[in-house]
């Protein structure tokens, strides 16, 4: 029976990346840290358990050297180097690696790709496009979780919550749920993923944490900080949407966080994701508790201890 024992990750030290490289080392795989190259002397930081290269990833024979003896290629490159996973396919399959995970671990890709957002998401639609036309060479999953959810508090509250004011907005009625994943989830699906691979060869998965809608977490918010958050702020999802559009067609692709918060939150989307379409049970993912979530972020916070 075909294992995976040696992966490789692409990209592994910015935001997303630590948490599955730590997933993987935990899980028991040989992790190998590959990253760009450059002129710098620094080497971004990994656990010292993982071997850690420099890799040309605009070269084809560079990629294919770092891929050697890697059973599976684990991608985690951000929107510039989105593009150049296809290179980074082709040298995966003349190195002989036997599964690769593009870089997807977001929006659903397949379900977004003629929608104006998905000119935004193009490069990521592409390469899945490019794994299933020669998935005959090389085993491929690729994996959507949502928004960030930990990561996505900690940042800018996600677009809800604002501690310093105490205060919170909302999209439409605040009632729509949408798909979230914390940061260590991403990482445990990419694992199951590569503990499950019949089940999970050539396939697009839809994993998370859990639904949420913006109502929910201002509630959460309230209940564990024991004070009220006010709804200062509410804005119609189709107000943003055509805000998106405007700025896209000006080549504006900060029109993406306005497409993104009018597809999760929007009244009646019907984005988040049911129990037939997830993939939480194929990769052997437990649903993770809203309430825990959010009072690890206001501990981290500093707002309750």
């Amino acid at each position: 029976m075909v294992s995976v024992k040696t992966v490789a990750v692409l990209g592994g030290t910015g935001n997303l990346g630590p948490s599955i490289v730590h997933e993987l080392l935990s899980a028991g795989f040989t992790v190998t840290g590959l990253t760009r190259f450059s002129s710098a002397n620094s080497t971004p930081a990994y656990p010292d358990s993982v071997t850690v290269h420099k890799v040309d990833f605009g070269s084809f024979d560079s990629l294919k050297d770092a891929f050697s003896g890697q059973d599976a290629v684990v991608s985690v490159v951000g929107s510039p180097g989105v593009s150049a996973q296809r290179l980074a396919v082709d040298a995966a399959i003349a190195a002989g690696v036997k599964r690769f995970i593009p870089s997807e671990f977001g929006v659903n890709t397949r379900k977004v790709r003629d929608r104006p957002m998905g000119a935004i998401l193009r490069g990521k639609v592409e390469v899945v496009d490019y794994l299933i036309e020669r998935e005959r060479e090389i085993e491929w999953t690729g994996v959507s979780t949502g928004l960030f959810f930990d990561w996505g508090l900690e940042k800018h509250g996600l677009s809800t919550i604002n501690l310093d004011d105490k205060t919170s907005s909302i999209v439409d009625s605040g009632n729509e749920k949408f798909q979230v994943s914390t940061l260590a989830q991403v990482g445990r699906a990419v694992v199951g993923v590569l503990k499950h691979l019949e089940e999970t060869r050539n396939r697009y998965l839809v994993t998370s944490s859990f639904q949420v809608s913006q109502n929910e977490i201002i509630q959460a918010v309230e209940e564990l900080t024991g004070e009220k958050y006010p709804v200062v702020k509410r804005e119609r999802a189709e107000d943003l949407q055509r805000a998106g559009e405007e700025k896209l067609a000006v080549g504006d692709y900060r029109a993406f966080i306005d497409f993104l918060r009018a597809y999760n939150n929007a009244d009646g989307a019907g984005n988040a994701v049911g129990e037939e379409e997830s993939s939480n049970g194929l990769v052997g993912l437990e649903e993770e508790d809203l309430r825990e979530c959010v009072r690890g972020w206001l501990v981290r916070a500093g707002v309750i201890s």
